[in-house]
């Protein structure tokens, strides 16, 4: 071996040198976007709130109850003042929109928050309990009907996984979306709210006639 190739191996190799303040400043300009993108997303929220906020309060349900932890109400039993239950689900609140535009979000009075929620359908309308969220009724005369979606307000699911109920307030026509633990029910859900809106258009439009 020449003394070249000796001295070359013989001499010491030095450790690579890590830039730790290009990674930290890597990761701290990371968070600050992270941060920054979320806050817009926050003003944006309550920008729409705003836009949205002559929604007027959601509708009580009809009858007292005990609040349960969490912020929810117990559903509506069948001795209820609502009559008698016709169909009950378990299962999500996805949110609402205006009707027919999917991704026109409603978040006024709480509607953009996604929860668990307890439906109890009755011939007085559609009780929705949402622990940890804003319960609402919405009173039969203001059901519009119901059908099978594969996504609303950003949430998409596999078609059909939907069941979105269409219903006016305050003179808006609103789409709400929910998902039974048991997606096998859907069908009878949209059977029973068609029938039911159907019913109380029916009876409204015979008593204007009436009336005149």
């Amino acid at each position: 071996m020449t003394p070249s190739l000796i001295h070359l191996a013989a001499a010491p190799h030095s450790a690579p040198v890590t830039d730790w303040a290009g990674r930290i400043a890597w990761v701290v300009g990371l968070l600050v976007f992270v941060v920054f993108v979320y806050w817009l997303m926050r003003q944006g929220w309550k920008w729409r709130g705003t836009l949205q906020g002559d929604l007027p309060e959601l509708p009580a349900r009809p009858s007292p109850t005990t609040a349960l932890a969490g912020g929810g109400k117990p559903p509506l039993s069948e001795s209820a003042d609502a009559g008698e239950a016709r169909l009950t689900l378990s299962g999500r609140y996805h949110g609402s929109t205006t009707a027919g535009q999917w991704l026109d979000r409603i978040v006024a009075r709480d509607l953009g928050t996604r929860s668990k929620a307890e439906l109890t359908l009755t011939e007085q309308g559609l009780d929705v309990v949402r622990p940890g969220a804003t319960d609402f009724f919405v009173p039969a005369a203001a059901l519009r009907g119901a059908r099978l979606e594969a996504g609303i307000a950003g949430k998409v699911l596999p078609e059909g996984g939907l069941l979105v109920v269409t219903w006016e307030h305050g003179g808006k026509q609103i789409d709400s979306g929910f998902r039974s633990d048991r997606a096998g029910e859907h069908p009878a859900w949209v059977e029973a709210i068609n029938q039911l809106s159907s019913t109380e258009h029916t009876t409204e439009h015979t008593e204007t006639e009436g009336a005149r």
